[in-house]
């Protein structure tokens, strides 16, 4: 049987399955990325709920995984030749998974290569843009009279939109025919952008019916629908 007692972590979280893949994570952007992409790749694991309410982040457990304090993170039983492995940081587990079942990436060096470029293009520039644009219009920001760093993220998030939009003209996908872990990656934050955020009109998303259209199609992958819950919260007191 898969001895995980080594690592700090599971002593909070215990491992009921310590043959599987662990999941550390909260249904946020970041966290979603993976719950999906374990959920689209079929490969075995369990979720365990790192709640924010509580700090869960700030715990010496969880530093002991991610020194960062970020969701989400691994401990994969089964890494590479044969010793666990434990990965935070939701663009590198995404490559890491995709390698690890040879599923959403391409298989030609340059084809994956440009894969990869889109993938940094979220982790550089969709994620932390959205997620700024998020806390002056829906959180504390809102509050502040000067609304100018508010207008320079809204701006910053139109451009970044109008990339992703011709990126996405004449191709169902952001690599063409192929779903990838660079639409894995992507369509959280456009998600979270309208949704949660409640930004669509800010940002004019009507101008941007490619991406639109595309994030449609993305919502409807079963495997999405699966992982925009997981894991799951528990119910409100």
């Amino acid at each position: 049987m898969t001895d995980l007692s080594r690592f700090d972590i599971t002593r909070k979280w215990p491992a009921r399955h310590p043959e599987r893949l662990q999941l550390y994570s909260l249904p946020t952007p970041n966290g979603v990325k993976v719950s999906i992409m374990l959920e689209e790749t079929g490969l075995p694991y369990e979720p365990h709920l790192v709640s924010f309410e509580t700090n869960d982040q700030m715990s010496p457990e969880f530093l002991s995984l991610n020194p960062n304090n970020k969701i989400p993170a691994i401990l994969d039983p089964a890494g590479p030749e044969g010793r666990p492995l434990p990965l935070f940081e939701s663009g590198a587990i995404l490559v890491y998974l995709a390698d690890k079942t040879g599923q959403l990436m391409p298989k030609s060096p340059a084809a994956r290569y440009e894969t990869l470029q889109w993938v940094m293009f979220q982790m550089g520039g969709i994620g932390p843009m959205f997620g700024q644009l998020g806390f002056f219009h829906k959180f504390a920001g809102k509050d502040y009279e000067d609304k100018r760093p508010r207008d320079r993220y809204v701006a910053e998030s139109k451009r970044l939109l109008g990339v992703l939009d011709r990126r996405l003209a004449g191709r169902a996908w952001i690599m063409g025919d192929d779903y990838t872990i660079a639409d894995i990656a992507t369509f959280p934050w456009v998600n979270n952008l309208v949704g949660f955020y409640g930004a669509g009109e800010l940002v004019g998303m009507a101008d941007f019916p490619e991406v639109t259209r595309v994030l449609q199609a993305f919502l409807k992958r079963p495997a999405v629908e699966r992982g925009l819950r997981i894991p799951a919260r528990p119910p409100a007191a």
